[in-house]
């Protein structure tokens, strides 16, 4: 049995044409003023279409922008001018209600593409001309399927919210989804946003020479999982990128200068005045070479050794050349206390022989007894 309120398709034919002969003039305005919008929509979109480039373009925010204003759907552009001028031309309640719907429909998700395109296109953004492109695409076809799910779920609830619907139930199962999907997911999600993490916050960039733990490597390949690195004595090195970013990292391609730190060891019997001459002799040393001199002198008093330390900078920081000069140097060091005669100290040992009483006695006779022929 129909309802009370309920019109049949005579009805509702009798009530269109109605409108139309009491309304005419109001529609065909409309009608012409929706065109019109229709149009201006158009045009910014074609701009956007201009304004986005070509592929290999520089990523800046007008590109961004017209990235966005591209993407704008013809159905939106027909539902704005619609809802815009439906209330001129006076449309029945149903075809009233119709629009608004159909209008709410397509705002929603127009704003979800627009949102999509503003993230990513900011995302390639910051990483791009920071030299993370392999990096990026490499992640980019995740991450936007991730931004894809997350934007047009919120667009669907939001929808339904609209509409009357009562989302309590879905956004609680959404959310039970999202905990188990992480649960189960959680070591590539850890690596993956540790990635992006290592993309945006750039604690090192490819191409760096780094130090972590014992290790000392340049980093050749950042992917989404792991980090490869070539260690300086020659290994390649795969580390995770969450377990790599939970050490202590110590970038060098940042350094000026790297300093170097010797320890010398003398013996005791060294005469005081060329003692009291090794720093100089170790600065004139350094500097010959043309490196930086720090400081230098006695640090300590050894069991067999007195130790003097000596420190300067090498301005170049790349591995190569750090070793190199601080090969040079101790040859240096060593030709030079060669040519003063300072002698080196190892690990010696003095042994005293005592008597009974304690008192220290020769081991062998004081004067020996002369041989008789």
């Amino acid at each position: 049995m129909a309802t009370k309120d309920a019109l049949d398709p005579h009805q509702i034919w009798q009530m269109t044409l109605n409108w139309l002969s009491l309304h005419w003039l109001q529609i065909v305005i409309a009608l012409g003023a929706g065109i019109l919008i229709y149009i201006a929509l158009a045009a910014l979109r074609q701009f956007g279409k201009r304004l986005r480039g070509k592929p290999g373009d520089s990523l800046g925010l007008a590109v961004v922008a017209g990235r966005t204003f591209a993407r704008t759907t013809h159905f939106f552009m027909v539902m704005v001018a619609a809802r815009l001028v439906a209330g001129y031309a006076h449309p029945p309640a149903a075809l009233l209600k119709t629009i608004i719907f159909l209008f709410t429909i397509a705002a929603v998700f127009q704003v979800a593409i627009w949102l999509r395109e503003i993230i990513l296109g900011l995302i390639e953004r910051r990483t791009v001309e920071d030299g993370h492109g392999e990096t990026l695409a490499n992640a980019m076809s995740l991450i936007r399927v991730l931004v894809t799910v997350a934007l047009f779920a919120i667009a669907i609830v939001v929808l339904l919210d609209n509409l009357g619907v009562n989302v309590t139930g879905l956004v609680a199962g959404l959310g039970i989804g999202g905990i188990a999907i992480g649960l189960a997911a959680q070591g590539i999600f850890s690596d993956l946003f540790a990635a992006l993490s290592i993309i945006f916050d750039k604690p090192f960039r490819r191409g760096e020479m780094i130090t972590y733990d014992q290790t000392t490597a340049r980093v050749e390949r950042i992917g989404l999982k792991s980090t490869r690195l070539r260690a300086a004595s020659g290994e390649k090195k795969v580390i995770s990128n969450a377990q790599l970013l939970q050490k202590e990292i110590t970038s060098l391609q940042t350094l000026t200068q790297r300093r170097v730190t010797y320890a010398i060891g003398i013996i005791y019997q060294t005469p005081e005045d060329k003692a009291d001459a090794i720093p100089d002799m170790l600065k004139q040393i350094v500097e010959a070479e043309g490196l930086i001199f720090v400081n230098a002198g006695i640090v300590q008093f050894g069991a067999s050794s007195l130790d003097y330390q000596l420190n300067f900078d090498v301005p170049d920081p790349d591995h190569h050349d750090y070793f190199i000069m601080r090969h040079r140097i101790g040859i240096a060091i060593w030709k030079r206390f060669n040519a003063e005669g300072i002698e080196f100290a190892y690990p010696t040992q003095t042994s005293f022989t005592a008597a009974p009483d304690g008192k220290t006695i020769m081991p062998y006779p004081e004067h020996p007894v002369a041989e008789h022929g």
